[in-house]
């Protein structure tokens, strides 16, 4: 079955001055797909997502994300995306309530909508005795679910989820995986940067960044199989090898060739 494409990059380069931060990116990502985006620090997956999700400007190449281009039109990106950040974004002073009501707003989303949207959200997250609480008082699992959920209160065409399970229990983090399974079968694409390699084998597929391209893209199963490797950990690790001694994917090598 053939699926749309959500997000086209052809020839994405970003330069800071002389340093290129993504040398020539191409890829593509899929309606309803889980994918993930890894890279070590400083590969420059977090240049990329800015400018997936409307926060920056390509130097040159096409970027289109949920049909708009990234250069001309940011501002309609940034209206059907959602968007959660490692760093917690919703406001500690606030209820948890009040939280969604602000977001909603935002969005542009009727005030009925918005309500019968925070009940269900409510209900399906067992969260009615922490309505009234301030969101600074909600253990931090608790804050990243409900960040998650406010993300795609919307119901956008992509959510990009940035290391969203940074710093949380083993069993929070797979409940917390749950609820991405669940918001791509309602056909929202999750595209998702992590840390955790683990993490990596529950996409669709998963890309490689390093020192700035793409050095890998593929399904974890195929990934594991070029790469004659047990886990996508595995696979990173022999891609992170010092300069020189990358080993690129035949896919990739094609692409570049």
């Amino acid at each position: 079955m053939t699926r749309n494409t959500v997000i086209s990059v052809k020839n994405l380069v970003k330069k800071f001055g002389s340093f290129t931060a993504n040398d020539n990116l191409n890829f593509e990502v899929f309606e309803g797909e889980i994918f993930g985006f890894l890279g070590a620090n400083g590969a420059g997956k977090t240049t990329a997502l800015r400018i997936l999700s409307g926060l920056s400007s390509p130097t040159s190449g096409e970027v289109i994300v949920a049909g708009y281009n990234a250069r001309k039109d940011p501002e309609k990106i940034k209206k059907n995306i959602g968007y959660m950040c490692q760093k917690f974004s919703l406001y500690n002073d606030l209820t948890t309530r009040e939280n969604i009501t602000l977001y909603g707003g935002i969005y542009g989303m009727p005030k009925a909508l918005i309500k019968k949207r925070t009940e269900d959200l409510f209900e399906r997250l067992s969260f009615h005795e922490y309505s009234d609480r301030l969101i600074s008082s909600l253990p931090l699992g608790l804050k990243q679910k409900l960040a998650f959920s406010v993300a795609v209160l919307h119901e956008p065409r992509i959510v990009f989820l940035d290391e969203p399970t940074g710093g949380v229990d083993p069993i929070t983090r797979r409940q917390f995986w749950e609820m991405i399974y669940e918001t791509a079968d309602r056909g929202i694409t999750v595209f998702v940067t992590t840390h955790y390699m683990d993490e990596a084998e529950y996409c669709d597929r998963v890309s490689i960044m390093s020192e700035g391209k793409i050095v890998a893209l593929n399904s974890p199963a195929e990934l594991k199989r070029l790469y004659n490797a047990e886990s996508v950990e595995e696979v990173f690790v022999k891609i992170a090898r010092p300069a020189g001694t990358k080993t690129l994917s035949p896919e990739v090598k094609s692409e570049n060739n």
